[in-house]
């Protein structure tokens, strides 16, 4: 925890205890301490937004010792809960983020948030079923929600409900109409189906939506070239991997769902001289807007 959060605690510590001197032959007779319940948790609402606005920018190492002094001092505000435990989650603390989003969940089970941070608590461990259930319930609470129908839709895709995956994530675009990961999404379910023509137009579609948007960029450059469109398919990869090189990664690749029959056909891919050139090169480019993790 940062230095400045025990002065913060030596400050308040000492300007609410004091010990009077004892008079001789009298038993010290010790301080009652007085604690303003709506001043801490103001200054935990206070630590809570620091905490949100750092995890904004990724500095998770810097805004979860914050959040968790903030749940200390509000400990039944369910939004400060909520916080809490979606850091938990990014820093994999899955027991400990359970358990504050159980907590959440007790002090407001109208939150439709928190039945959908632990359904991430529960795809992120593989419990994909507990997680369908889990997005079911908040999506009752939040039914248009995008992010909530989009996961639905990928806790259906890794149980193999094709189907169900393709429902959830046309609901989420109907709800965002640039909502480009879920179609992003369909496009990989026709391509392990074998429908490549299906997965190239669901790819230009999302790529219209975001040129930026290096996955279905580069899903778009592999199938194109394994279709014999070499010049096209070359181009579109490189300028995916220059805008996020991560996607050079088999195993980045496989945690974005792709599928075996994808991954093969991107594997040959990234061998070619000419992407592994531009994987050379995209380090120093920007990093890409991401489909919503879990």
């Amino acid at each position: 925890m940062p230095k400045h959060f025990y002065l913060i605690f030596l400050v308040v510590v000492c300007s609410l205890w004091s010990v009077p001197k004892a008079a001789n032959g009298q038993a010290l007779i010790p301080h009652t301490l007085q604690l303003d319940a709506a001043k801490l948790e103001k200054q935990g609402l206070t630590l809570a937004q620091e905490a949100a606005q750092l995890a904004q920018f990724q500095q998770v190492d810097l805004a979860l010792p914050r959040a968790r002094l903030a749940a200390q001092l509000a400990p039944n505000n369910d939004k400060v809960l909520l916080l809490l435990g979606g850091l938990q989650l990014q820093t994999k603390e899955f027991d400990g983020a359970i358990a504050t989003l159980k907590k959440a969940q007790s002090l407001n089970p109208k939150n439709a948030d928190i039945l959908f941070a632990i359904g991430s608590a529960n795809f992120q461990q593989q419990k994909y079923q507990e997680a369908v259930v889990n997005y079911q319930d908040g999506l009752k609470l939040k039914p248009n929600d995008p992010e909530g129908l989009f996961n639905l839709g990928n806790a259906y895709f890794l149980l193999g409900r094709f189907p169900d995956a393709i429902a959830q994530y046309n609901q989420a675009v109907t709800q965002d109409k640039k909502f480009w990961p879920a179609i992003n999404n369909i496009g990989l379910i026709n391509y392990e189906q074998g429908d490549i023509s299906g997965a190239i137009k669901q790819w230009q579609s999302a790529v219209k939506l975001d040129k930026q948007a290096a996955e279905p960029l580069l899903a778009l450059g592999v199938a194109l070239y394994t279709k014999g469109d070499s010049q096209q398919g070359l181009s579109l990869g490189e300028a995916a991997l220059r805008i996020d090189p991560r996607y050079g990664s088999l195993n980045f690749l496989k945690e974005n769902l792709w599928g075996d029959r994808l991954l093969s056909d991107t594997k040959k891919f990234l061998e070619l001289p000419r992407i592994q050139s531009a994987l050379q090169q995209g380090g120093s480019s920007s990093v890409s807007e991401q489909r919503p993790k879990q």
